[in-house]
């Protein structure tokens, strides 16, 4: 192997000042020969505490592999992650957001410390993907981001059930809709093993995007994640990643703006996150790319929404791989003169190259229209701004006849107030509930309110109420759902000010949130607004209040 891909590495084998490095690196299994080789770091969010990872060492291990029989050197190391999905509902969201940065933090950390090389991250539940691509961004090493790949559905009573499934069960049975045998039927067959949730939620959308984006190979979007396709991913990547050194293609090479173009443009045709608006920002911030709020709807406009899937439509990611899954539906965009064919991507080609080969989606199926026949002609993710929301906010209107809907504000100061009041039937038909002070700074760590819109659903207020807060919402989530109100409340953003009664219009043809005050109103309650003090002042959490960005620039800990 060529001295000269060891770029970095250099500095900790080289030279007999280096023989007291060489000696730890032998005592964690390297050979006089592995000296020579580039060295690769793997960065494993493996963990028990959730299913999304539990399996990833495996994969690790695999992927670790793969660079061996390419002709590198690899070591794996240990990253966190927070179970989003165990974490919602409670406290414990305050802190999911605040992992992404602790992630990309140590991944930059560690590979800066050993001097590797280059850099292949393995990611399973939701912050785990943008927080590796940030940590990629600013190393700006040849790296290649693998995908733990999607958990298969479970099925109660003849019907595939997921994670969704059972936070909406919560609302069905308060409303004594299900009974609680079917509850408890639900609830232990909703998760049947290891991977992410299953649907077009955060952790499967990040994954698409991230592919999109030209960071990972082709086709390990879709793959599920107990097969042998997976397992086949992190040995393909093992070996891809030296000839990302000999040809010196780092991210910034690949995470241009017309790449992110291409990410956004999958996202809407798949129906994706919410959640993707927040971490595409984040990202290309990291890297430099000058990425607004605007581009969304810019490209939403032109980007039809295909997939039928989860939560606002039938199937799961498994479903979408069984008829030619994330590389398919690519290629159907491309031929329709949706993406940019010239973006460079981890397999040292073009997206246009590396779809020349890829079959078609299969014919005859539901589950991804065509773009002449889609289930909307412009994408769901959908930027508001207005009075209420001067920076701007993200709604998703996929699976909603109504975009359209004023009503009088119920004002929560928690997300915790507002599932109470949901639970006991205080929330009504034509009501506009807001939620505030769950921003980035004020949550802090802007929760995810899975709990609250599932509920709703379950209750079967879903169509029937608006939901506007400056916290966030799971993938899992739909509705006529407004979150990322910016300015937030705990900076004074006018989200702060809205008082019961007031009417609000949420406004999505329109792309407009206002509260039916005068401007004059509004700046009298503005100059009386006094911010109350961060709810956290130790630890963590203040780490993060105090130095966020706002969400309409992805929420991120570096940002100036």
């Amino acid at each position: 192997m060529k001295k000269s891909l060891k770029k970095k590495s250099w500095m900790v084998t080289e030279g007999d000042s280096r023989a007291p490095n060489r000696a730890m690196l032998r005592a964690v299994g390297f050979k006089d020969e592995d000296f020579e080789k580039p060295m690769v770091g793997i960065a494993s969010t493996w963990s028990e505490i959730t299913p999304c990872n539990a399996h990833i060492n495996l994969l690790a291990e695999k992927t670790k592999q793969g660079v061996k029989m390419a002709g590198g050197v690899a070591q794996i190391f240990g990253t966190i992650t927070v179970s989003d999905g165990i974490s919602m509902g409670h406290e414990g969201m305050k802190y999911s957001l605040v992992s992404r940065e602790v992630i990309a933090d140590s991944i930059e950390l560690v590979s800066s410390a050993q001097r590797f090389d280059a850099l292949i991250a393995l990611g399973g539940c939701d912050k785990n993907m943008p927080g590796a691509l940030m940590a990629m961004a600013r190393l700006n090493i040849p790296s290649i981001f693998i995908y733990g790949g999607t958990i298969l559905p479970g099925n109660y009573e003849n019907k595939d059930v997921d994670i969704v499934s059972i936070f909406e069960a919560v609302g069905a049975l308060s409303a004594g809709k299900i009974s609680r045998e079917q509850f408890k039927g639900i609830e232990c067959n909703a998760c049947p093993g290891a991977g992410s949730c299953g649907g077009m939620y955060t952790a499967n959308t990040m994954a698409s995007a991230i592919e999109a984006l030209g960071m990972s190979l082709p086709g390990s979007a879709s793959h599920s994640a107990i097969t042998q396709d997976k397992s086949m991913d992190c040995l393909k990547a093992g070996e891809a990643i030296v000839p990302l050194l000999e040809k010196e293609i780092t991210p910034k090479k690949i995470m241009t703006k017309k790449a992110f173009e291409n990410a956004i443009t999958l996202v809407m045709a798949l129906g994706g996150s919410t959640n993707a608006v927040l971490h595409l920002l984040a990202m290309a911030r990291t890297i430099g790319v000058d990425l607004e709020l605007e581009d969304f709807n810019r490209i939403g406009r032109r980007s039809p929404h295909l997939a039928d899937l989860k939560p606002s439509g039938k199937y799961v990611m498994n479903d979408l791989n069984l008829v030619g899954g994330i590389t398919g539906v690519l290629k159907m965009l491309f031929k329709s003169g949706l993406l940019h064919g010239d973006c460079l991507t981890v397999t040292g080609k073009t997206m246009e190259e590396n779809l020349k080969e890829v079959p078609d989606l299969k014919a005859h199926q539901e589950i991804v229209r065509d773009c002449s026949h889609p289930l909307h002609p412009s994408g769901p993710l959908v930027i508001l701004k207005g009075n209420l929301a001067p920076e701007g906010a993200v709604a998703k209107i996929s699976g909603l006849d109504n975009i359209s809907m004023t009503g009088p504000a119920k004002i929560y100061n928690s997300e915790e107030e507002t599932l109470k009041a949901i639970l006991a039937d205080k929330i009504k038909k034509g009501d506009m509930v807001i939620v505030r002070y769950e921003g980035p700074k004020g949550g802090p760590g802007m929760r995810e309110m899975l709990a609250v819109t599932s509920s709703l659903i379950g209750k079967g207020l879903g169509k029937e109420v608006g939901l506007i807060t400056d916290g966030r919402f799971s993938g899992g989530t739909h509705g006529l759902v407004v979150g990322h109100v910016a300015p937030e409340a705990q900076v004074g953003g006018p989200i702060a000010i809205v008082k019961n009664g007031d009417l609000i219009t949420i406004d999505v043809g329109k792309k407009e949130l206002k509260v039916h005050l005068s401007k004059k109103e509004m700046g009298q309650r503005l100059k009386k607004f006094k911010a109350p003090p961060l709810k956290c002042q130790k630890g963590v959490l203040y780490k993060f209040a105090k130095d966020v960005s706002s969400s309409s620039l992805g929420a991120v800990t570096i940002w100036k």
